[in-house]
C-alpha cells in the first residue's frame, strides 16, 4: 500500500469493531457527501440531513425498504470530526452479521472500502492531527499494560509534538539572530561571539534527553522476555500461575509434566513481558521430554531476564551450580515454596524478604550466605525467596526484574519520549546537527555553516511532526494502523 492509493474525499466505509458477538458493533464512514449516501438507506432520511454535528439520530438501516437493523447514527460535520471531514458512525446490534451486513449496503451505496489507517490519514492530512499523534493512536491500540497506555496517551494529548516544537523554537530564535548578524555585520573576535551560544545548548541538551527517552519507550511497547528456569519440580508452573493470576499451566507433583514451553503476556510493574514456562532441566531418555529440555535451554538464552528456581525444602544441586554458573543473561535466583520451610530457625534454606523499596536500595544479593555458599552463587546475582501459594516475595521479585529492565532507562511518564524508531532516527540526526553547529562555531567556522547545520536540525524534527515526510514514510506508518482506524 503507498500514500497514492488514498483518495482525499472520496466516501469511504469500514467495519470499526471486531467480528465477534458484541452488544454493539460500529460501521464508520467518511468523505463528501458520506451524510448524503447513508440517507438514502435510512429510514428517517430528513431527519439525518438536517441533523447538525455531533449529534445522533435514532433509526434503521434498510435496504430497499427491507429493515436490517435498529440503529443510533452519530453525526459528524466538517471540519469538526476525526478526519476533518463529514462523518457517520452507524452504532449497531454486535452481531457478525448484522454488522457485516449494514458494511456491505454501505459499499453498494457509493462508499469505497477504507485502506488500512486511510481516517487517521485524513486526519493528519486535514491537520487535525501530527504524525507524533497518529502512531500514538496505533500505540495505545497495541499497549499490553496501563503503563504503556499511559505513555501513549501523553504521545497522543500532545507532549512530545510540544516539545519538539519548544526545541524547534529555540534553533529559529537562534537562527534570525545569526541571520541578522549575515545581513548586518559588525566586528567581533570570533564568529562564535556572534550569537548567544544558551539557547543550542539547550536544544542539544533537551534533544539528548528526547533520544536517551526511546529505549524506555521501547520497552513499555514491545515488552521484555522473561524466562522460567529450573530443575523439574522446582514450582516454574505454579509461579507462572501466580503472575498471571489464573491457571494457565499444569501444576503437578509428578517430574516431567511440563515438556513443552508455554507462553503469555504479563505485566510486571506495569511492563509488559512476554513470559514463559518451559521444561524442568534435567537428563532423560524420554525423546518428547528431551526435546523440550533443549527448548528451554534455548529460550533462556534468548531472555531478558531468567529467574532460575530451586526449591527451598531440597538440596541444590550441581546443576543449579552448573546452569547459574553459566548463564549469559540477566539472572535471579529464586527459591520457591517457602510456605514449606518450617520457619527460620528449623527451615533448611529460609532466606529473608525484603521490601520493595529495599529491593530498589540494593544492588547485590538479598539472600543468606548459607544457601549462596552452597551452590556458589555470586553475591551479584539478585536473589529472591517466594511462595507462589501465598504470594509472599512475589513483590519483591517484581522489584528485581523491574530493575533489571530498566537499569539505565528513562522511563518517567511525565517527561515527553519518543514513541517510535522512525522519530527516534529524526532526533538522533537532528541532535548530530545541533552538535555539529556547536563545533563550527567552536571552530571559527563561517557563520553559514553554522546556519546550514541548523537548518537541517529543523528539517529533521520538521519530520518527526510531519510537517515534512517523504510518502514512502508516510505509507509505512498508516499501513500498519488497522482498516476502521
Amino acid at each position: 500500500m503507498t500514500i497514492g492509493s488514498y483518495t482525499p474525499e472520496e466516501p469511504i466505509s469500514s467495519i470499526a469493531t471486531a467480528l465477534a458477538p458484541a452488544a454493539l458493533g460500529i460501521v464508520r464512514v467518511s468523505g463528501k457527501n458520506c451524510i448524503q449516501l447513508v440517507s438514502k438507506v435510512f429510514s428517517r432520511p430528513k431527519a439525518l440531513l438536517d441533523a447538525p454535528g455531533n449529534t445522533l439520530v435514532y433509526g434503521w438501516i434498510v435496504d430497499n425498504g427491507k429493515k436490517i437493523d435498529e440503529v443510533m447514527l452519530a453525526v459528524y460535520r466538517a471540519p469538526k470530526s476525526f478526519t476533518g471531514e463529514d462523518m457517520v458512525e452507524i452504532f449497531c446490534h454486535g452481531g457478525p452479521a448484522v454488522v457485516t451486513a449494514i458494511q456491505n449496503l454501505m459499499l453498494k451505496s457509493g462508499f469505497r472500502q477504507a485502506l488500512r489507517g486511510e481516517y487517521t490519514f485524513r486526519a493528519y492530512i486535514n491537520g487535525k492531527t501530527d504524525l507524533t499523534k497518529a502512531e500514538a493512536v496505533k500505540e495505545i491500540i497495541d499497549s499490553h499494560t496501563d503503563a504503556g497506555r499511559s505513555h501513549a496517551v501523553g504521545r497522543l494529548s500532545g507532549s512530545l509534538f510540544e516539545e519538539i516544537d519548544s526545541i524547534k523554537k529555540l534553533i529559529v530564535d537562534t537562527l534570525a539572530a545569526i541571520e541578522v548578524e549575515i545581513e548586518y555585520p559588525e566586528d567581533e573576535e570570533t564568529i562564535a561571539d556572534t550569537f548567544d551560544r544558551k539557547d543550542i545548548e539547550l536544544a542539544r541538551d533537551r534533544l539528548q534527553i528526547l533520544a536517551d527517552s526511546w529505549k524506555g519507550e521501547k520497552l513499555y511497547q514491545d515488552g521484555a522476555r522473561v524466562v522460567l528456569a529450573g530443575r523439574t519440580n522446582a514450582g516454574k508452573s505454579s509461579l507462572f500461575n501466580a503472575i498471571l493470576k489464573e491457571e494457565r499451566a499444569i501444576v503437578s507433583d509428578i517430574e516431567g509434566t511440563t515438556r513443552d514451553w508455554l507462553e503469555s503476556w504479563a505485566s510486571i510493574n506495569g511492563i509488559p513481558v512476554r513470559l514463559f514456562d518451559t521444561a524442568g532441566l534435567r537428563e532423560t531418555d524420554d525423546v518428547i521430554e528431551a526435546q523440550g529440555v533443549e527448548l528451554s535451554r534455548n529460550l533462556a538464552s534468548d531472555a531478558d531476564v531468567v529467574l532460575y528456581l530451586i526449591d527451598s525444602t531440597t538440596t541444590p544441586t550441581p546443576e543449579d551450580e552448573d546452569f547459574i554458573k553459566n548463564c549469559k543473561e540477566p539472572l535471579i535466583v529464586v527459591w520457591t515454596k517457602s510456605d514449606k520451610v518450617e520457619n527460620n530457625e528449623h527451615g533448611k534454606y529460609n532466606l529473608p524478604n525484603l521490601s520493595i523499596d529495599e529491593a530498589n536500595r540494593q544492588s547485590q544479593r538479598t539472600v543468606g550466605l548459607n544457601a549462596s555458599s552452597i551452590i556458589g552463587i555470586p553475591p551479584s546475582v539478585f536473589q529472591v525467596q517466594i511462595s507462589s501459594k501465598t504470594g509472599t516475595g512475589i513483590p519483591l521479585l517484581f522489584a528485581h526484574i523491574t530493575k533489571i529492565l530498566t537499569s539505565g532507562l528513562t522511563t518517567d511518564r511525565e517527561q515527553a519520549g519518543l514513541g517510535s524508531a522512525r522519530q527516534r532516527d529524526s532526533v538522533a540526526e537532528a541532535l548530530e546537527n545541533v552538535k555539529h553547529a556547536l563545533v563550527s562555531a567552536d571552530d571559527n567556522y563561517t557563520l553559514d555553516a553554522v546556519v546550514q547545520d541548523l537548518e537541517e536540525a529543523l528539517d529533521c524534527l520538521a519530520e518527526v511532526t510531519g510537517q515534512i515526510t517523504p510518502d514512502d514514510v508516510l505509507g509505512s506508518i498508516f499501513a500498519n494502523f488497522c482498516v476502521g482506524k
